[in-house]
């Protein structure tokens, strides 16, 4: 079952630049983490630092090969995807799948929290969107 949105996630080339902006929003720096199985370095950034607050994720590449790069090299810095947490990640997988979304993930993968595992759809031509289903050791949500 979907339990909320976790976070919104910003594909960015200049994480210190989008963090002074996020700044002048009133918005502070958080948790911050590598997910190494997609090269990429995260930020979670919000308003209270609660942990059940939905947070802007600041995405940026560690290495070449990075899962961002394409997204980053054909569309620049912007929206990247929509991370709803779930309380059984398999299940989610399964449902996404039979509703015709585009599984990118073929197995869940660690995520940039601690005890995050996380998996990626695309919604295809309809949105032009990813989702990222988030699910965590002990949930943030309830």
């Amino acid at each position: 079952m979907i339990l909320g949105i976790d976070h919104v996630g910003v594909a960015v080339k200049d994480p210190e630049a989008a963090g002074k902006l996020l700044t002048a929003l009133g918005m502070s720096q958080g948790e911050t983490g590598t997910a190494d199985e997609y090269g990429v370095a995260c930020e979670f950034w919000g308003l209270s630092g609660k942990p059940e607050e939905v947070a802007v994720e600041l995405v940026s590449p560690t290495r070449e090969d990075s899962s961002i790069q394409s997204q980053l090299a054909k569309k620049g810095p912007g929206a990247y995807h929509v991370a709803l947490e779930v309380d059984d990640i398999a299940a989610e997988m399964t449902r996404l799948r039979s509703q015709g979304f585009v599984q990118l993930d073929a197995e869940p993968c660690a995520g940039a929290r601690e005890g995050m595992q996380v998996a990626f759809f695309y919604l295809g031509r309809a949105a032009g969107f990813l989702i990222e289903l988030v699910q965590y050791e002990t949930p943030r949500r309830r």
